[in-house]
This record gives structure tokens, sequence and C-alpha cells, in this order.
């Protein structure tokens, strides 16, 4: 049971709390009231807001539609204003613009064009809004005036400021590629900097606007002339220092340059049948080992024809490529290969014409015969063949027959080359045996040396009369073929030439009666082959398919020289022969054994003069190999009259001694050291 006292504290809580709860309540309805009020009274002023928004937007929005139809209005006065100045400006442009166009673009191009534009622009308008206008035909006038004009100043600039180029650039460009000294590339400046951007200008302006391609023809024949002229400049140069030795420079190479394009100098004359005796005589007077100088008169100005020929085929190169890159500045891309291949076109045929008269020239001279005419082609087609890469790379783009002219010239000429190389081996088998045409003293044939000399001739152009031997092989292309099988036909081709010499050497001595004389004509040939071929890089070629081609030839100068000695039995063998008895001295002889030894000088000394007079006449022009045919000739004979006069000179075979012993060793001697020697 709960105290009374414990019952009434907690009683006191709880009216007490319950007190703090009601003030609490009361407090809290009073709030919600006030809020209530205040809410009521928010939503009375949100309410008044309302109202008055809603009235002043009623009011605004009228106000702001008349303000932006306002606008609008303006706008369109000032659009139409706008486009009134600008159709307005359009029929002024005639006036405004026709003074400048009557004057000319010249000194004024940029103005020009300007006033052009606007005159295409009126063109336009009046097309396309009023074409039956008065002014469109007044604008129209006006235009293709403006386009005439900027045609013709075109033409003017470009006539004006297109100038050849002088010989000694030409030259200083083309040796500018082999010189090592030169380290800047050399590039030509055809037109002035600031004429070439006029003509870009008026270029542009004509393909776009002008609709005319006309001035691509005016360009390219402007240019082409100018190519043909500066060419035709530098052919002028060679012709007027052709009296002058070697290559043709500028003077501001002179001291720097090696010959451009290479060139070695032709030597002359190759001519089968023969020429006259006193060109062959001065040619076989001059050392094997010596070098043929540059020929004089007419033959000096071919190889100034030909070194002109060569310099312009590279002057077209250098030049055409120079042309491209100017023809790439001014003319569109477009229609820049059709006017590239029009304009090389004159240059272009004047050298191939040029070319194919070379061929034509040495056509006809090797119908008559005169095969050093094929030499004149061997420099051109060695000098064509290696330009062929660089005319190939300045011809991509032209057409297929602007490409082909050079390698139909390179055909003609191995063709021709060949022929001519083919027609002189046979030309040396089959030379006719006549005795006019045999020289009298037995000395080196005219044919020997005619040989030699165009063999040694080929040396300077190994590859290229290799290609020619090798373009006439069956179904094939010379340059299908490698260098070494190339100089194996060139070895067998001279091997050919020796081998139809040889042959036709051999026919030839036996149109001497004389066997002896014969046997010296073989040996002075022989000699003279075996020497050139020593002196030369011949007889190396010749090792390519003959193997020891100088023991061959010694072998046949030695049989020849054995041949030679025979022709002195008559002279020896009475000297040598048996059936004389041995002679003490004192002893009296018989008269049939006096008669003998008689008999025996007699016929020595008469063969001896026979033959010393004979063969004082005969030639031998190597020295080395007289001297050795002297030397063995006198051991020969002095040897066994030596030992025939010791064993006669005491025995009384004769009273009159000097008759026949009329000669000492010592005189024989002398007699024998004058063969070979007509100023003796």
């Amino acid at each position: 049971m709960i105290p009374s006292e414990d019952a009434a504290g907690r009683k006191r809580d709880i009216e007490e709390r319950l007190r703090q709860e009601q003030e609490t309540l009361s407090f809290i309805r009073e709030s919600l009231e006030k809020s209530d009020q205040l809410t009521k009274n928010m939503v009375s002023i949100l309410s008044s807001f309302e109202s008055r928004l809603m009235q002043l937007e009623n009011s605004i929005i009228p106000v702001h539609k008349q303000t932006e139809n306002l606008q609008r209005l303006q706008d369109n006065v000032d659009k139409t204003l706008s486009c009134l100045d600008h159709v307005i400006s359009y029929y002024h442009v005639a006036k405004d613009t026709e003074k400048i166009i009557k004057e000319g673009p010249a000194g004024r191009l940029e103005e020009y064009l300007s006033c052009m534009a606007k005159i295409q622009k009126a063109v336009e308008y009046f097309q396309d809004n009023n074409p039956d206008s008065p002014e469109l035909n007044r604008v129209k006038f006006l235009f293709e005036k403006g386009k005439e004009s900027l045609e013709s100043e075109f033409r003017n600039l470009l006539t004006r400021n297109s100038k050849p180029v002088p010989s000694v650039v030409i030259l200083d460009l083309i040796a500018g590629d082999d010189d090592i000294e030169t380290t800047d590339e050399m590039t030509l400046e055809h037109l002035p900097e600031n004429i070439l951007q006029d003509l870009i200008c008026i270029s542009g302006w004509l393909v776009e606007y002008g609709r005319n391609l006309d001035f691509m023809n005016v360009y390219y024949q402007i240019r082409s002339n100018q190519l043909d002229r500066s060419i035709r400049g530098l052919k002028e140069h060679f012709r007027k220092n052709s009296s002058s030795s070697g290559i043709l420079y500028s003077p501001a190479m002179q001291n720097k340059r090696k010959d451009t394009p290479s060139k070695k100098a032709i030597k002359r004359p190759v001519f089968i049948p023969g020429h006259d005796y006193e060109l062959r005589a001065k040619h076989l007077c001059e050392p094997l080992s010596d070098k043929h100088g540059p020929p004089a008169g007419k033959e000096d100005i071919m190889d100034s024809e030909i070194d002109s020929y060569i310099h312009c085929i590279s002057a077209f190169v250098k030049l055409v490529q120079s042309e491209y890159q100017l023809l790439t500045d001014i003319i569109p891309e477009h229609h820049q290969k059709r006017t590239f291949d029009s304009l090389i076109q004159e240059a272009l045929d004047s050298l191939m014409v040029e070319g194919e008269n070379i061929v034509s020239t040495a056509r006809r001279a090797i119908m008559r015969h005169d095969y050093s005419a094929v030499l004149t082609i061997f420099p051109i087609l060695k000098h064509l063949k290696l330009m062929k890469q660089e005319f190939d790379q300045v011809l991509q783009g032209t057409a297929a027959s602007t490409k082909n002219k050079l390698p139909v010239l390179i055909t003609s000429m191995e063709t021709t080359g060949a022929k001519a190389l083919e027609e002189f081996a046979d030309s040396i088998k089959n030379d006719p045996d006549k005795e006019y045409n045999m020289p009298k003293d037995g000395t080196v044939h005219e044919l020997t040396s005619n040989a030699i000399l165009f063999l040694q001739q080929l040396l300077d152009f190994q590859e290229t009369a290799s290609a020619m031997l090798a373009s006439q092989e069956i179904g094939t292309s010379s340059s299908s073929y490698n260098s070494e099988f190339n100089r194996r036909l060139l070895s067998n081709y001279i091997c050919k030439i020796l081998g139809n010499l040889q042959l036709n050497l051999h026919s030839k001595a036996k149109v001497y009666e004389d066997a002896a004389l014969g046997a010296v004509f073989l040996l002075n040939n022989f000699n003279y082959i075996l020497k050139s071929l020593e002196k030369s890089e011949l007889i190396q070629l010749v090792a390519v398919s003959q193997k020891h081609p100088d023991k061959a030839y010694r072998s046949h100068i030695d049989e020849q020289l054995q041949t030679y000695q025979r022709s002195w039995l008559k002279v020896t063998m009475p000297l040598t022969e048996g059936n004389l008895p041995a002679f003490q001295p004192g002893t009296k002889l018989k008269d049939k054994e006096r008669q003998a030894i008689k008999d025996r000088f007699k016929a020595f000394n008469d063969g001896l003069e026979e033959l010393c007079k004979i063969q004082k006449s005969w030639a031998i022009p190597d020295k080395e190999q007289r001297d050795t045919i002297r030397r063995a000739q006198k051991e020969n004979v002095t040897v066994a009259y030596r030992v025939f006069w010791q064993r006669y000179s005491n025995v009384p075979f004769t009273k009159n001694v000097e008759k026949y012993m009329k000669y000492k060793v010592e005189q024989v001697e002398e007699m024998i050291e004058k063969l070979f020697d007509t100023s003796a």
C-alpha cells in the first residue's frame, strides 16, 4: 500500500505537468490563429499584385507589338534603300569603269581587275533581272573590251620580257651538272618577278572569268619561239667559234669546268677502199703510241657540228626543265601538260630533224664506203643514251608521239651504226687485190692502218658500239644484255675484223711476184697490228674471245721472217755448199777447182748485190723490227762469208783477186745495214 504522502506528491506533479501542457496548447492555438491571419493577408496581397500585373500586361503588350511592327517596317525600308542603291550602282558601273577599261591595264593591273569584277557582276545582274536593258549591252561590250585588253596585255608582257637565253648562260647551265666545284644549283630567270606575278594574275582571271583559253596558245607560241631561238643561238655560237679547238665555254666557267658533255676528238680518216698513199704514209710515220690530234679543215667543221649538236641536246633538256617550271606558275594545272607538249614541239622537231640529217649524211657516206662517217654517230648516240633518262623525265605527261621521238632517233642511229660496222667488216674482207693498190715497198697497207685506226676509235665508244651490235641480235633489244655480254660481242667483232684483215693481207701478198717482198709485206702488217693492239686496250678486248692473241701474231711474224730469210739462200748457199776439197797453202789448184771457187765468189757477189739493190727500196717502218732483221741477216751472212773468206783468201785461185773477192766482211755488213733504207 502506497503511503498517502507519496500519492499527494505524485498528484501535485501530475497536476503541474498538466497545467504546463495546457499552457503550451493555448500558445499553439494562438500561434495558429496568427498564422492563419498572416496567410490570409499574404493571399490578399498576392491577389492584388496579380490583378495589377495583369492590368500592366494588358497595357504593355499592344505597345510592344506596335513597336515591333515599326522596327520591322524600318528594317524593310533600310533593305529597300540598300537594294535600290545596289541596283542603281549597276547602272553606274559602265560610266565609272569605261575610262579605265579603254585605257587598258598597263601599269595598274590590280585596279583594272577590280573594275572587271564590277562589270562582271553588272552583267550577271542584268542577265538575271533585266535582260532587255540597254545597260546590259553596254556592260557586255565593256567586259569583252576589257577581256581583249587583258589578253593583249598578257601577250605584250610575255613578248616584251621573253628573251633568248644567252649561249654563255646555257653553257654554264649545262656545265653546272658536271662541275664538282659548283655547289649552288643554277636556275634561269626567264621573266622579272613583277612581270611574272602580273602574268599569273591575268592567267587566273582569264581562266576563271574570261572563259577563254586562247592565251595559252599565245603563251606556248611565244615561249616556243624563245626556246627555239635560244638553241639556235647556241648553234650560232659554235658556228662562229668553229675554228677554235676543244669545247666552247662561257667566260664565267672556263677555269672550273671539265669538257661537258664528254666527247673525245674523232680521229680520221677511215676510208675503204684506199685513199692517197701520202695520207697513209703520214699516218704511218706517227708513233703508234701517239694520240691522233683533232682533224683540220672540213673534218674540223664536222666535229664542231657534232659538238654543237651534243651541246644543243643537253641545252634542250635544261631549257625545257626551266620552261616547265615557269609554265606551272602561269598555266592552270589541268592545261599544263598539253601546253607544254605544244611548247617544246618546234625545238624538239628541229633537233630530231638535225639528228636524222646526221644519220642520213652518215648513210650516204657509208654507201660511198666512207666508214669514218659512222664515227659522227658514236659520240651523238652515246650522249643521247646518257640523256635519255632526263629526256623521259622531262617529257612525262606529253603525247606518246612526243615521247617516242628520241627512242626513234636512237634506234635509227643504232641501226645505221650497226650496218656500217657490218659493212666495214665485209669491206675489209673483200678489199680488191690490185697491183696498183699495193705498196711497192711492202710497207703497211692502207687497209691495215685504216682498220686499226677504226678499231682504236671504237675504244672511245665501247658501250655504244657494243649496244649497236647487240641491237642486231634477233628478237632481243640491246638493253636486255648485260655489260659482259656486250663486251664479248664487241670482242667478237674486233676478232672478225682482224680475221678478215689477215685473210685479205695473205691474199694481197700473193700479188707480189717476189715471195720475199710478200713476206716483208705480211711481216710489216702483222707487226703493225700487234704493236697497235699492245699499245691500246684492243689487246684486252681481243683476249676476251681469243686467248693469247699476241702469241698468235708473233708466230705469224716469225713465219714471215723465215720466209724472207729464205731469199738470202742464194747468197749463203754458195758459201756453204760441199764438194769443195780442203786446200793447203801453196797447193797448186786444178783449173776445174779454180773455176769452182770463182763461181762461188761470183754467185755470192751477184746475189748480195742483187738483194741489196732490190731490198734497199723495201720498207720496214718499225725501227726495232728493221734493226732485228738487219742484225739477223748480218749474222747469217757474215758468219758464213767470214769462214769462206778465211778459207780461200790465201788460195791462189785467180790472178784478179779484186774481181772475185770484191767485198770484205765489214763491207758486207755495211751493205746489209743499208737494207730498207732508200736514203743510204
